[in-house]
């Protein structure tokens, strides 16, 4: 059984900025963990109920709350942390903020090579799915598993030393109007 929707994340709102990214990442790895019990629960029953549901769920998280989350730390949260720090400081900030960024466009890419095949199951149809798909699935999995743990153990730890409570709350404030909250 594929188990949707799953167990519950905690929820963190606008307000705590940082807790909100790390609860994201909790419900990203939720999502995760979905995709690759889809591709057992597939060679195990095929495309049934459960399979069409968690691809359907799989695709709106990615397709709606993913954008959101790199947005916030892209447009948000590495600006303020950039503005944080001067000197040297600064120069290896950067250069873990590009290689987060580059994940980012790699981690978008590797969804949309799994989305496509995700399609077809949510609409009953398992025939695209194929061996392939397994290991996109599962390269992207491993992506997100490695950008998660450097974002939950360098860079969500960096901000909550650098950042004041006037940038978190105007990151936080950014957070809420990009959802429409």
């Amino acid at each position: 059984m594929i188990a949707i929707p799953g167990f519950s994340t905690p929820a963190a709102g606008a307000d705590a900025p940082l807790e909100m990214l790390s609860a994201c990442h909790a419900r990203i790895e939720r999502q995760c963990a979905t995709l690759l019990r889809l591709a057992a629960h597939l060679s195990a029953r095929g495309v049934d109920d459960e399979a069409r549901q968690a691809a359907t769920s799989v695709m709106r998280y990615f397709d709606l709350s993913a954008p959101n989350h790199h947005a916030d730390e892209e447009q948000d949260l590495f600006p303020a942390l950039l503005e944080s720090v001067a000197g040297s400081d600064a120069s290896c900030l950067r250069a873990l903020i590009d290689g987060l960024s580059a994940e980012h466009r790699a981690l978008e890419a590797g969804w949309r090579r799994v989305r496509a095949a995700l399609v077809g199951i949510a609409e009953g149809d398992d025939a695209l799915w194929r061996a392939n798909d397994v290991n996109e699935s599962e390269a992207l999995v491993a992506l997100y598993e490695r950008h998660i743990r450097c974002e939950e153990d360098e860079l969500l730890p960096m901000a909550a030393r650098l950042l004041d409570d006037e940038a978190l709350a105007g990151i936080g404030r950014a957070m809420a109007e990009r959802r429409g909250l």
